[in-house]
């Protein structure tokens, strides 16, 4: 990972031992240019070398002067006095260095990659100086071990200040400044990525908008940490998981029957509620007046009498219940509930109970309360906590009081403070109590995303974790219809925080016309040039400004190449920041190019998270983010919703009101401004409108405007996109269209600068040049469900779409071409090895600013719904083409009474060309689609169903997988333009199958305005088609795109005049193919007809050739390779042929030698409608034929369709088992099921007679050990249950009919990770999903029971295999392919 701390030759914080080094001790490395540092101390003279032993013999001197004896001794004397100064500064160094290591608390080591142990360090506690401007500049390397207050921080010219730390991570220092400015050599560290900071470290940034008295910083304004040219911060708060997956669903509420809760006044007598043991379900509730009627003590003692052991009862008075209690009735609840206050209630006593019958005095709490004045004194309450068959706790309360003369009793049912997640990663160590998180919605509404706290959970299990409270809704933890639907949790704290403290409401220039809360949080900006800026585990909260531009969380501003191609041998990277409540985005990238973003999470934020501004921001790399509820802002057109899109026109043009759907309501999760990034892992969790945008600017826009004058930004090829996540978005997952507005308002074009434009078509090549090769942009492993649109829309081309999954999206995938003939070349868009649920499982919470709920799916329940209860759900739309679809698998399209819900669908009211060559191959309809597609018919939604593309509505069935005939065409079947007398009719489709070859004649008109086109094919004289054409009417230049079936004659009409001048082009034509047409004309028309070949790319025209004139139609026809007309002036029919000379490449609409075309150009001096249907037909009648015999039907079942993958999971190297058990009971039988299975990975396994029927699978390899059935519960089965399961088996159960000994199955079913021995006297069937081998169980483990008219049906689940949990080996080294991807977008490989 670029993230590690590879090995270097020196430490991080400590100085070489080589005194030649002249950067400074605390110094961390950066760009490889060298920035300025302080310069290095002066090192002392070297100590002198001590004699050792004796000196030498030397020859006695003849003669000594005395002179020389003076020079001696003074030479031994200055010998001497340096040795002591030595001594003297070596005694200083060692004192000191052992002051420094004495200060370290017991138990801690000096380590020499802790920035907060460089022995160059000085300890400062300033304390708190709120007025103080505080400089730290050269020399000045402190250490700041306490909280402090100034005005200002400021670090300049080699200055360092690092936040003291402790082994035990017991200190809490807090810095509270308007701003911290990091210059030139300056430095601030808050730990390291090989030391992490242990303690808890705030940094306050405080401050108002308006407050004048403090002036703004140049480039940075106010309250905000700003890195300079040449400054360094480093932040590492210790290393967490910053987000995982849930892996068990947590029912809304924590239960999955739902709380209960009940509260009533005077209800007098003993309210009675019967609890469901195993699911905590009210099953009876019941007031009996044992006051007044002795009648209803009876009642009473007979329901207790009648109860079975092991149910809840919970009694409350209310009022008075003593009056006509019976002795009966008090034995009754003492013996099955083990009361011990029954007996002696009085006149108006508050009592309440909560007991297991059976259970005696041990299971037993109540409370009584004595009554006086009308009053209680307190209430009268009686708690008891207990766990559902599924492991879940809950606590049922009952409480009885009088209160202010009112008697009151009631119930409660709930989860509360019991609820535990089961997450996907080991949490339990670093996620602590006390912490924030936050869980995403899995459902249509993003406003779903539920924060809670952590409580102390001591049974947890390491992927386990407890919150406060009780959900609202529900989140999914596991994969549902094949679908990965887990809900993301993310953690919010880190010990690392920076924040804004902010007001108690808005103020000033804050926006508060749209918002109520203050909005000028905090801001951290990292400027060019900086020397090193690495974030790591740190929480930023309150920040961004949403009234100023450029003061966003985290912003890299205009910093160039931050990784090695910049000079930075250690490359700039955000890792594991939680940046939540925020004011204006996440994080900025603006101009930076190499940045790294990973595991960081982005939370109720305003406008764009994840964001890059200008549109030259390449190569950056987002790995494993996690953004989620998203809302609207108001900087730019593109953050804006409807309200505010319409309320802000202070940039655009006088007079003007925006338009919200075409140059707003586009915020989103990640904006992509720039396709040559990267995005691998990332989950885009909840949106105001799209989870990931790729939008395309034309030129470098904002502060980088002029820079890249043309950035080719459609032209470049996608960078690496793999494994990403998107749901719970309003319009859109995934996003791939538009551009923005490049220039200011203005009377031309008064739009907002930066708004969003339609005019950027996603077309990539090779180095972003048009003239070679295409390059496809891969969409791999995109997971996308419960968007209320689209679960991705993408224009462009060449774009591949494989290994995918789409599920309850309003449309679950679209494409449209990059354009349209003349300026569409053509380009391939596919969809391989993908899944598309119309309708899961997943039924979403009635709740949460969803607005629509209704019936729907495979079982017809309630459910949430996307746009409308009337929207027809489509899983593949066909807007226009040309597209493949192949290897996909579609399940859960069922329509309803006031929805058609189909698999295949084409865009509504659509006036857009569509194209033949959409082809459909290799498909796989499971039996939960009852329409596979759907033509649409006029009423809601629909509208008239009369556009020109909704009458072309057409597509190619290769292979028959979707009709059973081979090689066919289905369109509408109303269009017989198409049709031959073979043709099968699919009156539920509205649709018709065909044989034929099909293209497209691309009309273009000049000189007439408001003219609707009306065409005939001569089989069919009678039923015209007519189109109205693409362009607005009234336009000088109309064009009509039919799609004609070849080898056929057409005639052509007008509802006015006839056009002054015709070009037909042949779109789709390959080699020979061919029509006949004949144009409508006044009698006195005379032609000048051309064919010419138009070269779009050069916009040339070559093989210019006029045609010549025909005497007949029978000569026209004898001679159809000839380029001639003929024009029968009796009829006003101008007839010619139009046949393709040329082939097609690939899917390019024209043939390699440019665009085939023939231009008429008309003079008449009539003014009469060209209607000639009425003079060319019986004549030129012909009688229906086949160009193209239909096959025959295909009834074999085609094993190679579908995607080969049944789960399309975001962690694509986890394999998993699905499953599906069908148990049966009597009831259903006798309604005329007869089906119970069990089906692994699609093998299924039936079984007929009545009994249990177990499957044992190997957890590890998923293969099916053993099938066993038995007759009834006898000690064959439970020697089987208790022996003949081997370790390390997913165990699967069945039943049929209802089989005897039900009760005695339920003890043997706790050792396959059922929490407590089930209650299933009452059951009629049973689905087991056990697991032997290991505790704790894994958290799908499930019993599910079915009684009375609640059938269990058919359920589905998918299990994880291979895991270390079961036992399973560790598996063989493998390559993740997402940490390969990772190595190769950051440079590593």
């Amino acid at each position: 990972m670029p993230t590690s701390n590879g090995s270097s030759r020196f430490p991080v914080f400590v100085a070489p031992p080589h005194g030649n080094h002249q950067r400074s001790p605390g110094y961390v490395p950066g760009r490889v240019a060298p920035v300025r540092s302080p310069p290095p101390s002066k090192a002392p003279p070297p100590p002198p070398v001590k004699p050792q032993g004796p000196p030498p013999d030397r020859r006695p001197a003849i003669r000594l002067s005395e002179e020389n004896r003076r020079r001696e001794r003074a030479r031994s004397l200055k010998q001497r006095k340096n040795a002591f100064i030595c001594f003297g500064v070596s005694i200083g160094a060692f004192l000191l260095t052992l002051i420094l290591i004495l200060s370290l608390k017991s138990g801690d080591v000096l380590d020499e990659n802790c920035p907060d142990h460089n022995p160059s360090l000085s300890s400062w506690n300033p304390g708190h100086q709120p007025q103080r401007a505080v400089v730290i500049s050269r020399g000045q390397l402190v250490r700041l071990e306490s909280s402090a207050s100034f005005q200002s921080l400021t670090i300049r010219s080699g200055g360092q200040v690092v936040f003291a730390d402790d082994a035990d991570g017991s200190r809490n220092i807090t810095l509270r400044t308007h701003h911290i400015l990091i210059e030139d050599g300056a430095a601030l560290h808050i730990g390291a990525p090989k030391c992490r900071y242990r303690s808890r470290a705030s940094i306050a940034l405080i401050g108002r908008s308006d407050n004048k008295a403090l002036a703004e910083v140049p480039a940075f304004g106010r309250k905000f940490i700003g890195v300079m040219g040449g400054g360094t911060l480093e932040l590492h708060g210790v290393e967490r998981v910053s987000w995982s997956l849930l892996t068990r669903t947590v029912p809304a509420s924590g239960l999955a029957a739902g709380d209960y809760s009940f509260q009533r006044n005077f209800s007098r007598g003993i309210n009675l509620r019967v609890v469901d043991q195993d699911t905590g379900a009210v099953l009876f509730g019941e007031r009996y007046d044992t006051h007044e009627s002795r009648n209803d003590s009876r009642r009473l003692t007979q329901l207790l009498r009648s109860l079975p052991d092991g149910r809840i009862v919970a009694l409350a008075v209310g009022d008075s219940a003593v009056k006509s209690l019976l002795d009966e009735t008090k034995e009754a609840i003492e013996e099955k509930l083990g009361s011990s206050f029954v007996y002696d209630l009085k006149y108006r006593q508050a009592w309440a109970l909560v007991s297991v019958v059976g259970g005696g005095n041990a299971s037993c709490s109540e409370d009584v309360r004595e009554h006086e004045n009308h009053d209680t004194g307190g209430r009268a309450r009686a708690v008891q906590n207990f766990t559902t068959v599924d492991g879940v706790g809950f606590s049922i309360t009952a409480y009885s009081e009088w209160k202010n003369g009112f008697p009151i009793s009631g119930f409660q049912v709930d989860a509360v403070d019991q609820v535990i997640l089961n997450l996907q990663d080991e949490v339990q160590q670093t996620w602590r109590p006390g912490d924030q998180i936050v869980i995403a919605s899995t459902d249509y509404s993003m406003h779903q995303a539920e924060e809670f706290a952590l409580l102390p959970c001591p049974q947890c299990a390491s992927r386990q974790v407890r919150i406060q409270g009780k959900p609202q809704y529900s989140h999914v933890g596991e994969i549902v219809d094949g679908v990965d639907m887990r809900a993301e949790v993310a953690l919010l704290s880190r010990n690392v925080l920076i924040y804004g403290e902010m007001e108690n409401s808005c103020y000033g220039n804050n926006k508060c016309q749209f918002y109520n809360h203050d909005t000028y949080g905090g801001h951290v900006k990292i400027s060019g040039n900086f020397s090193s800026a690495h974030l790591s585990h740190v929480e930023l909260k309150n920040m961004g400004q949403q009234g100023e531009s450029g003061r966003y969380p985290v912003h890299f501003h205009m910093c160039g190449d931050v990784d090695q191609r910049g000079g930075y041998w250690e490359p700039t990277y955000v890792d594991g920041l939680a940046i939540h409540h925020s004011f204006s985005r996440c994080l900025t990238i603006h101009a930076t190019d190499g940045l790294l973003v990973k595991n960081t999470v982005g939370y109720d934020t305003l406008g764009h998270c994840f964001f890059l501004e200008d549109g030259i921001e390449r190569r950056n790399t987002f790995y494993h983010n996690l953004g989620l509820l998203t809302r609207p802002g108001t900087l730019l057109p593109t953050d804006r919703n409807e309200s505010l899109c319409t309320a802000i026109k202070d940039k655009v043009n006088e007079g003007y009101t925006p338009s919200p759907s075409t140059e707003c309501k586009a915020v989103s999760t990640f904006w992509i401004a720039n396709p040559n990034n990267n995005l691998i892992g990332n989950a885009a969790a909840g949106s105001q409108d799209a989870g990931i945008w790729f939008v395309f600017h034309s030129s470098s826009t904002g502060d980088s405007h002029g820079l890249v004058p043309e950035t080719k930004a459609e032209l470049t090829p996608l960078g690496i996109f793999y494994n990403n996540r998107v749901h719970s978005n309003f319009k859109a997952g995934l996003f791939i269209d538009k551009g923005v507005k490049t220039t200011n308002a203005s009377a031309a074009d008064p739009r907002e600068y930066l708004c969003l434009d339609n005019s950027a078509r996603f077309r990539p090549h090779q180095n972003a040049d048009p003239s070679r090769p295409r390059v496809a942009a891969v969409i791999d492993t995109l997971i996308s469900f419960k968007n209320n649109d689209l679960g991705a829309w993408i224009r462009g081309g060449d774009i591949v779409i494989q290994s995918s999954g789409f599920a309850d999206n309003g449309v679950g995938l679209s494409f449209a071409s990059d354009g349209s003939y003349p300026k569409d070349e053509g380009s391939s868009q596919e969809v391989t090895q993908s899944l598309f649920v119309g309708e899961s499982r997943n039924r979403g919470t009635n709740a949460g600013q969803n607005k629509y709920w209704g019936p729907g799916g495979a079982d017809a329940r309630m459910r949430t719904l996307p746009r409308n209860r009337t929207f027809p759900i489509r899983g593949f739309q066909i807007y226009d083409g040309p597209v493949r679809l192949t290897r996909s698998t579609f399940r859960g399209f069922i329509p309803t009474p006031e929805r058609y819900t189909s698999a295949v669908g084409f865009s509504l009211k659509n006036t857009w060309q569509l194209n033949p060559r959409n082809d459909l191959s290799k498909l796989s309809f499971q039996p939960t689609v009852g329409l596979r597609t759907f033509f649409g018919r006029p009423g809601q939604w629909f509208e008239d169903n009369d556009l020109d593309g909704d009458k072309n509505s057409i597509f190619h069935d290769v292979d028959g997988s979707v009709t059973g005939y081979t090689d066919t065409y289905i369109g509408r079947s109303d269009n017989f333009l198409i049709q031959h007398p073979g043709c099968v009719n699919m009156s539920q489709w509205n649709g018709v199958i065909c044989s034929g070859r099909y293209s497209q004649v691309y009309v273009q008109t000049q000189g007439a305005s408001s003219l609707s086109l009306s065409i005939s094919r001569d089989d069919y004289p009678h039923a015209s088609l007519v189109l109205r054409g693409i362009n607005s009417q009234g336009a000088l230049s109309q064009q009509y795109q039919p799609i004609l079936m070849m080898s056929k004659s057409y005639t052509l009409h007008w509802s006015g005049p006839a056009p002054r001048e015709v070009v037909l082009s042949l779109i789709n034509f390959d080699q020979e193919d061919w029509v006949l047409v004949g144009l409508c004309y006044p009698s006195d028309t005379t032609f000048q007809i051309m064919a010419d070949i138009n070269d779009r790319q050069s916009n040339t025209f070559d093989d210019l050739t006029d045609y010549g004139t025909a005497s007949s139609l029978s000569e026209l026809e004898t001679k159809p390779l000839e380029r001639k007309y003929y024009f029968d002036r009796a009829v006003g029919l101008l007839w010619l042929y139009l046949r393709a000379r040329h082939g097609r490449d690939g899917h390019s609409y024209c043939s390699v030698r440019g665009c085939e075309r023939v231009k008429v150009v008309a003079t008449t001096a009539s003014k009469q409608t060209c209607d000639c249907s009425a003079e060319a037909y019986p004549k030129y009648s012909r009688t229906p034929s086949a160009a193209v015999p239909m096959p025959p039907l295909n009834t074999r079942p085609c094993k190679s369709c579908g995607a080969h993958q049944l789960v399309f999971s975001s962690e694509p190297w986890t394999s998993y088992l699905q499953t599906q058990i069908k148990s049966l009971c009597s009831r259903e039988q006798q309604r005329g099921d007869n089906g119970s299975f069990i089906t692994v990975n699609e093998e299924t396994m039936s079984f007929f007679q009545p009994g249990y029927f177990l499957v044992s699978v190997d957890a590890c390899s998923g293969k099916v050990i053993k099938t066993i059935a038995f007759a009834k519960m006898d000690a064959k089965m439970e020697q089987y249950l208790k022996t003949g399961i081997p370790k390390r088996s997913i165990v699967l159960m069945a039943t049929r009919g209802r089989p005897e000994g039900l009760v005695d199955v339920a003890p043997h079913l706790v050792p396959f990770g059922v929490a407590k021995a089930a209650d299933l006297q009452s059951k009629e069937s049973l689905a087991l999903w056990g697991f032997h081998g290991g505790s704790p169980p894994p958290p799908w483990v499930s019993l599910q029971g079915g009684q009375g008219n609640e059938f269990l049906g058919l359920q589905e689940r998918y299990l994880p295999l291979s895991l270390e949990a079961y036992g399973c080996s560790p598996p063989a080294p493998h390559t993740r392919k997402d940490l390969q991807l990772l190595k190769k977008a950051t440079g590593q490989q």
